[in-house]
């Protein structure tokens, strides 16, 4: 037995440290060690204090709205735990549209003499925009275009991105990628400046991104939310005030959340016997966990071994769940499974010190009990763990309303053969905020870089996220050639191009879903390459689903059509077609029946009479972009947004897209008369639909 020290509270004889009249501290339940024998080997606690301020500015108690579009949505990771409501994330670049490695052409159509790479109908965010170039190429120039404007609000070369307000690093920069015996360099230009608008945003380019031999360079995304509502969002000015998310930026490592009143136990000499579990802390009330930081030596310039990354895990559970909440390897908690070097983002990572932290908040309502699991053969000593939590404040985290912390599965390092590697399967309500993912290819030195990552959510067969190769997904590019590499935001370890390990914040443009979310990576161009993935997704989430699927009408089936009172005007007949969705699935041919009109078309679905909103989901032919329909609900006009999808795909032409309906044209009813009424843009002549879906929000 090793002692435990009575510091500020009383330590009973069964070694735990109980509460006291002031409700301090309990961290460690009576049985500090729980292992196969049953015995109880004790923890050091050097250091109990109340009253421990933690993060920077002061936080509102008054806080009760959910989080806002814009400068907010970024700089108050304290309201990361918050369920996002009418909010989805949307992708838009330079994928391959027939599913291979051609991700460098970036534009959906010409519009005089500017090109333009992004254009979406609605209120919505843009959070992240990212473009591969060579230095030597003609320099394009960005420009910005918001609720309809025909002049640009805002514009920007490609060689001003960190230098031009409030394009400023860290908030937007650059990375210069490697000569690699005259391949490059490539420039990659990134921001993750807010951009909010109310109506509409278009983005265009003064010349054509395309190619990826040397004077060209048209790799690109843009990373958005759409909103079912433009209630609260101003548009994007340039003129707004970054200073404080600036200076947060600037201090990775510290916690970035408002400064709170918190306690902190600090376990010095931590011993973790093999095979066994140790408690660090065990509270029955309510609070929320604020920070986790950890030292493995006394000595930073003594690196962490890296098998301790695998073999310790940090496994959490919240309000006594049966289930672990959080169950993961320290190096995947952390966010950085390789260790060759110290990596940190805003939220999680390692200093330069050689301290490790966590700092996404970890709320719960009636308790949590963590613990580090050994699962070595080796007894393991940690210099210090250290744990901040405060009481729960029911204004900033109402249950109803709040995500737990959460990890995904931890995927173990595997091979799939000719299939993305599922990283992260989640289920219920909730919204992804963090992901880590490694991959191991067979060869030293072999480019490991290209498979794309396929984000999918609640069940659409059109993936809702992807990237232009592993490393575009961190906002890097050309592979990963000179790790480490860092920025707020994203980070990378390795070795150059193999192995590495990606590590990605998503707060602004967090990843919400209803029902269920599914995070795959592709091995090589197209899965023709042996790579062996491991990795985690760190979310907030709800076990319940967020909606239900309430009716469906398959266009073409005449039973289907005269339960649904199906009409149309102005048809151009039916037709069928066999394609495939773009992404995991795009060898799966797909044959369906379905109408062209260039008129209108009207139907009637089901829903829930206690819905918040709902969701219509249809199965169209993309293989000519740009179609828009304006949406009528029993009469009335959806003011808020269009029907308008502006990409296409003429191989892989089935597409999954979805039209939010918010609850004031909804509530209470137990049936709506959907009108989809078409409007000619660019080169389409007709609405086409194939298949409609019908969720109700809860």
């Amino acid at each position: 037995m090793v002692e435990v020290r009575e510091m500020k509270e009383h330590v009973t004889e069964t070694k735990s440290i109980e509460h006291t009249e002031t409700g301090v501290l309990n961290s460690a339940t009576s049985h500090a060690v729980q292992g196969n024998n049953d015995r109880s080997d004790s923890i050091v606690v050097d250091s109990v204090e109340s009253g421990v301020s933690a993060g920077g500015n002061t936080a509102d108690p008054a806080v009760t709205s959910a989080v806002s579009a814009g400068i907010d949505s970024l700089l108050r990771l304290d309201l990361l735990p918050r369920l996002r409501k009418d909010v989805q994330v949307r992708y838009e670049g330079s994928i391959d549209k027939q599913g291979f490695n051609a991700d460098w052409d970036w534009w959906l159509y010409k519009e005089g003499k500017e090109w333009v790479i992004f254009d979406v109908d609605g209120p919505g965010c843009v959070y992240n925009l990212v473009q591969h170039r060579y230095p030597d190429s003609e320099e394009p120039t960005f420009f910005f275009y918001f609720d309809g404007e025909e002049e640009p609000r805002f514009q920007i070369r490609h060689a001003e991105f960190g230098q031009k307000a409030p394009f400023l690093a860290p908030l937007a920069d650059q990375y210069m990628g490697p000569d690699d015996n005259g391949r490059g360099p490539i420039r990659v230009v990134r921001s993750f400046v807010p951009m909010p608008f109310a109506r509409s945003c278009r983005i265009t380019t003064d010349i054509r991104l395309k190619g990826a031999a040397k004077g060209d360079g048209g790799w690109g995304h843009v990373i958005y939310h759409t909103y079912a509502s433009a209630q609260g969002i101003s548009t994007f000015t340039g003129q707004e005030d970054y200073s404080e998310l600036l200076q947060q930026w600037e201090h990775v490592g510290d916690d970035p959340k408002p400064q709170v009143e918190g306690q902190t136990v600090t376990l010095e000499q931590l011993h973790l016997p093999a095979g066994q579990a140790v408690t660090v802390l065990k509270q029955c009330e309510p609070g929320s966990i604020v920070s986790m930081t950890a030292r493995w030596h006394e000595d930073s310039t003594v690196e962490i071994p890296r098998s301790l990354l695998h073999d310790i895990w940090i496994v959490a559970h919240w309000d006594e769940h049966e289930q672990p909440d959080v169950a993961c390897p320290l190096g995947a908690f952390f966010g950085n499974e390789l260790g060759y070097n110290r990596i940190g983002i805003l939220s999680h990572g390692q200093r330069e010190d050689g301290q490790w932290y966590q700092y996404l908040p970890m709320p719960y309502w009636s308790g949590a009990h963590i613990q580090l699991d050994n699962r070595g053969s080796e007894d393991v000593d940690f210099a210090q763990w250290e744990i901040v939590y405060t009481a729960a404040n029911e204004q900033l985290y109402p249950q109803h309303d709040t995500g737990y912390f959460r990890t995904s599965a931890y995927y173990p390092l595997q091979a799939r053969q000719g299939q993305d590697s599922i990283i992260g399967r989640i289920t219920g309500r909730g919204h992804l905020v963090a992901g880590q993912v490694t991959a191991f290819a067979r060869t030293p030195g072999i480019i490991s870089c290209e498979g794309d990552v396929r984000v999918y959510i609640d069940g659409n067969a059109t993936p809702q996220v992807e990237s232009d190769g592993s490393e575009s997904w961190v906002n890097y590019g050309w592979g990963f050639p000179t790790p480490p590499e860092m920025n707020p935001a994203t980070a990378y370890d390795g070795l150059p191009d193999n192995p590495w390990s990606m590590v990605r914040l998503c707060s602004g443009d967090c990843y919400p879903f209803r029902q269920e979310l599914i995070f795959g990576i592709e091995s090589g161009e197209y899965n023709n390459q042996y790579l062996r993935h491991s990795g985690i997704l760190l979310y907030y989430g709800q076990d319940e689903n967020g909606m239900v699927l309430t009716d469906e009408l398959d266009i073409g089936n005449k039973a289907s059509e005269g339960i649904h009172d199906y009409r149309r005007e102005g048809s151009r007949g039916y037709c069928t077609l066999e394609s495939s969705y773009e992404g995991a699935a795009d060898d799966l041919r797909i044959a369906d029946t379905g109408h062209e009109t260039e008129g209108w078309s009207q139907f009637v679905m089901s829903i829930s009479p206690d819905n918040d909103g709902v969701r219509l989901r249809r199965r169209s032919d993309q293989m000519i972009g740009r179609q828009r329909a304006l949406v009528y609900v029993d009469g009335q006009q959806v003011q808020e947004r269009s029907w308008y999808v502006a990409d296409r795909n003429p191989y892989k032409r089935w597409l999954d897209d979805e039209f939010e309906i918010p609850v004031r044209y909804t509530a209470g009813k137990e049936q709506l008369t959907i009108r989809l009424e078409y409007v000619q843009e660019g080169e389409t002549r007709t609405w086409n639909e194939y298949y409609y879906w019908m969720y109700s929000l809860l």
